[in-house]
């Protein structure tokens, strides 16, 4: 907890002035009163107030100022747009700027680190679960779309050539969206091998076909 410790003539001169120093509103901070002070007699023998005040911890400009200095030290200029549920159990990152092609990164691998990175961050300074989602030019949907498509074309090609097919690999989610698709599929089946970061998805025809 970082916090700021004031003197003044009285408890609420040294709040207002402890807002003015970290510039902010009453709403945004706690404060702990350490001295309340005293007129004293005629001014003598009087004392002055003494205040800790310091910032509440709000997820959402944490999680503004971690990607921040992340940014700033990879030299790029990024806008940071953070929502969260009510519940504060859910933050979406939105990510905006000239240069989100290398945010994006092979595949995703680097949106998807930087998520993952930033989930570490806040898992550190919350003792509950909290989930932090970034995304940046609506990639998360397009690659769940292309993502839908190749394993609806996987499974075309393994009815019609009756062998199965292996896809690259991929993360836990994309596998889960392979899965997902073909679930309902009559005639294929899904399951995954290998051993992480590795592991990959193989596409199979059923026996009954």
């Amino acid at each position: 907890m970082d916090y700021i410790e004031i003197s003044a003539k009285t408890v609420d001169d040294a709040i207002t002035e402890g807002l003015v120093k970290l510039g902010t509103t009453s709403d945004k901070v706690e404060t702990e009163i350490i001295d309340k002070g005293s007129a004293g007699f005629l001014g003598i023998g009087s004392k002055p107030a003494v205040v800790k005040i310091w910032k509440k911890f709000s997820i959402d400009q944490f999680v503004k100022e971690f990607l921040g200095d992340v940014f700033r030290a990879m030299n790029m200029e990024v806008e940071i747009i953070v929502t969260k549920s009510e519940d504060e159990k859910n933050i979406d990152v939105e990510l905006k700027g000239d240069e989100m092609g290398v945010l994006i990164g092979k595949r995703g691998q680097t949106l998807d680190s930087l998520q993952y990175l930033t989930n570490l961050a806040v898992g550190k300074q919350v003792n509950e679960f909290v989930k932090v989602k970034i995304d940046t030019e609506n990639y998360r949907k397009r690659r769940r779309d292309t993502l839908e498509n190749l394993a609806k074309n996987i499974a075309y090609k393994v009815k019609r050539t009756k062998r199965p097919v292996s896809l690259e690999p991929m993360n836990p989610y994309e596998r889960r969206v392979i899965h997902s698709t073909l679930q309902s599929d009559k005639y294929v089946s899904t399951h995954s091998e290998g051993e992480e970061p590795y592991r990959y998805v193989v596409v199979t025809l059923k026996k009954n076909s």
